[in-house]
């Protein structure tokens, strides 16, 4: 139901969007050609694609207008695939301002910037720097002042009644209060809840107020609310669910079915269809996506190679230090866990004095751990030691933003003693992740490192993995690992 209405205001805002990027790129050549500059010219551009043409002379208006007519199409065109890029057209779960204006901002520097970087290599014309200036500054105002203005008129429609659908929830426990509550964060959409019928004593606080009688009394308050919809949201009792299905159909009213698996269902379950039968997704991972999943391992190869030909000489110096100051391999490796609860070896720099296999697989590092050496501490502070997992990620094994992987001794304890720990497995480990960039490495917390990566895994894009990478560094710099 959030769906159907969502792709509506996708459009709304996809149709709106197009009208005020076009409108004000309009807006802005106007503005800085024959407002602020007028004496200006504009080298016209006769061979490339932003050529005015002869249709329309070669008056200066004609030309102005026509070599950046193509400019002002194209950059609407990319302005909205950006914004669907960053999903800026999701359902706004609640979303303050801020937070949308923060996004908006981000679309439109992207926008200019991806369209700028391609026509440098276009020597046909050259477009105004002050003008491209104004166009980005104008572009955010309008942009922002648009979608406040159509949420606040929507807002406004609906309290005026206008397109509002009516909704009696039957069921008073958790999974009739998450239901409740996705709707208030989405009221923009018009679901209004009227009434909830339950048993008086299973009723929880947040729908006490809502409280109209039993589900008995369903005809009789059918006919005194009206509703539009009604949501079934009751232990599953293919009895009674039958008879409500059946009374909706005689009275021609909408029925959802609202499953009671409160404490299993995550916000990222999803139902597939598997030839006409419906199959509950309990957690949906964007990462078992074949596209994304491409398009991550992609990455992944790209940047893995690039990182090792550049620091190659690092390489070389840190396995030179590592070899002189203490005795042992320059390399060490390790059993640990990953994708699919698959074991693999990792590699890094030995940064502790060598010792026997049992000791390393099962003994906890901690903060001032006499087995460290003395290179082996700047290496663990810095996080050069794990320079060498690179090689991980190229064959497959890692990826470069992902949980961290641990040791299997470490994972039989932790699946018993922290709630949810095997999700991290359900992608491949990574070189740097969201936990270790809010300070959830080392010796810290296992159950808030365990909550930071299911978030990541459950939030997967593109654009956050690019985020942690940008971040990581800074985060380093002011929490060195240990």
């Amino acid at each position: 139901m959030i769906r159907e209405r969502n792709q509506t205001f996708k459009i709304g805002f996809i149709a709106l969007d197009f009208l005020i990027v076009a409108s004000t790129f309009s807006i802005s050549v106007l503005f800085h050609f024959f407002i602020l500059f007028p004496e200006k010219n504009v080298q016209p551009d006769n061979v490339g694609i932003f050529q005015p043409g002869e249709l329309f002379g070669y008056s200066k208006t004609a030309i102005i207008i026509g070599t950046y007519f193509s400019l002002g199409l194209l950059l609407t065109i990319s302005q909205i695939l950006v914004f669907i890029g960053i999903d800026l057209y999701h359902p706004r779960r609640g979303i303050r301002f801020i937070k949308e204006f923060i996004a908006i901002v981000k679309g439109i520097l992207l926008n200019f910037g991806l369209v700028l970087s391609v026509l440098f290599f276009y020597r046909g014309t050259s477009f105004s720097r002050i003008f491209i200036l104004i166009a980005v500054l104008l572009t955010i105002l309008s942009v922002t002042s648009g979608h406040y203005l159509f949420r606040k008129f929507i807002g406004y429609l609906r309290k005026k009644g206008k397109n509002v659908r009516h909704v009696l929830i039957l069921g008073g426990g958790n999974s009739a209060a998450r239901f409740f509550e996705t709707l208030q964060r989405h009221s923009i959409y018009g679901y209004r809840v009227v009434g909830v019928l339950a048993e008086k004593n299973k009723v929880v606080p947040l729908l006490k107020k809502l409280y109209r009688g039993g589900v008995g009394e369903l005809k009789k308050f059918s006919e005194k609310l009206k509703p539009d919809m009604i949501v079934y949201a009751l232990p599953q009792n293919q009895k009674k669910m039958n008879e409500v299905v059946d009374y909706c159909d005689r009275e021609g009213i909408d029925c959802r079915i609202v499953p009671d698996l409160f404490d299993l269902i995550t916000h990222s379950a999803r139902i597939d269809d598997l030839d006409g039968m419906p199959v509950l997704t309990i957690r949906d991972i964007p990462l078992k996506n074949g596209y994304f999943r491409f398009m991550k391992r992609s990455f992944d190869i790209l940047f893995s190679l690039s990182v090792l030909t550049i620091l190659s000489w690092l390489y070389l110096l840190l396995a030179f230090l590592v070899k002189t100051t203490s005795r042992g391999p320059v390399f060490f490796s390790q059993e640990r866990v990953g994708l699919d609860r698959k074991t693999f070896q990792v590699y890094k720099f030995r940064t502790m004095k060598v010792q026997e296999k049992n000791q390393s697989d099962t003994k906890w590092g901690t903060k001032h751990d006499t087995r460290v050496t003395s290179i082996g501490k700047f290496l663990r502070k810095t996080s050069l030691d794990e320079i060498p997992q690179f090689f991980n990620v190229l064959r497959g094994d890692m990826s470069v933003v992902g949980p961290r992987p641990e040791r299997p001794h470490f994972v039989e304890q932790f699946k018993i003693q922290y709630h949810h720990y095997m999700r991290r497995h359900s992608v491949k480990s990574g070189i740097t992740g969201w936990a270790q960039i809010q300070g959830f490495r080392g010796d810290t917390s296992i159950q808030k490192r365990v909550e930071a990566d299911i978030y990541y895994i459950e939030n997967w894009s593109f654009w956050f993995d690019l985020m942690i990478i940008l971040r990581t560094i800074p985060s380093q710099l002011k929490s060195p690992g240990e």
